[in-house]
């Protein structure tokens, strides 16, 4: 594997489990220094050892929440103390598990929002400061900020997220500072939202892989690669994109032509 992010420090929150945790051991397989974030300290403890483990500069954890900006601040100190520097922030933690709005009570819409859509805002306070030219912003929004696909508290805040995204990137651009946004479909990890369905379906992933033109959902490593590309010097004209990782799910309704298919070849 190539080591575009030797000598880089990153910041990834949520980094504990699923997409997270694949993202900071794909940075840190490439050579990055790791600060994981996550409130979750019994799951982080392990993950930052196999993201230790995954190469790179080292790994540090820190439990908190991304609402705290005591917590944030305490994050790019340990980028900035222990590795030096700081050049990646990722913001992926969020937080949904009500699927309609009517299962939705206010303080359930101001928790998703919170988490999904203030966690990165303060983390970017607390980290844009702290970042020189060549720094980059990736934040992990999703397909429900484009179509309807429930969960609309989290599905409100990705899409605010995706306007912060392009606010960030004029605003810092000019200061040496990209900031792009990954929007992945659905992809099979062990977040609260997929174990309730899970639990209620067992086969949802396969039911749901009919949806998406290459015949699969996503895996938190389609995620990794995609961020891994936005974060480095590859990608340093980009700026303000939203990369839409989805298989195809947002390109065109196939399931829907194949219905329109056969019934025009019925008639």
């Amino acid at each position: 594997m190539s080591a575009r992010f030797e000598g880089k420090v990153a910041i990834v929150t949520g980094a504990a489990s699923g997409i997270g945790r694949a993202i900071a051991a794909r940075l840190a397989a490439e050579g990055a220094a790791i600060v994981a974030f996550d409130r979750d300290g019994d799951a982080l403890e392990a993950a930052t050892a196999d993201i230790a483990d995954a190469g790179g500069g080292g790994a540090s954890g820190l439990t908190g929440s991304v609402t705290d900006g005591e917590a944030a601040a305490e994050a790019v100190a340990i980028a900035r103390d222990r590795f030096g520097r700081l050049d990646v922030l990722v913001n992926n933690a969020a937080f949904t598990i009500h699927p309609n709005l009517e299962a939705c009570p206010p303080e359930a819409w101001r928790e998703e929002i919170e988490v999904t859509l203030t966690g990165p805002y303060t983390l970017c306070r607390a980290a844009l400061p702290a970042m020189g030219r060549g720094g980059a912003v990736v934040n992990i929004g999703s397909v429900n900020a484009l179509v309807y696909l429930g969960n609309p508290a989290y599905s409100a805040a990705k899409a605010g997220l995706a306007n912060f995204t392009r606010a960030l990137a004029v605003e810092y651009g000019p200061k040496g500072i990209r900031a792009n946004m990954v929007s992945p479909g659905t992809v099979e990890t062990e977040a609260p939202t997929w174990v309730a369905r899970r639990r209620k379906d067992p086969a949802i992933f396969d039911k749901l892989a009919r949806w998406y033109p290459v015949g699969r959902v996503g895996r938190p490593t389609d995620i990794a690669s995609a961020v891994a590309f936005l974060a480095s010097d590859e990608a340093g004209f980009v700026n303000g994109a939203n990369l839409v990782v989805d298989g195809g799910l947002t390109a065109g309704m196939g399931v829907m032509v194949e219905e329109i298919t056969i019934e025009r070849e019925d008639a």
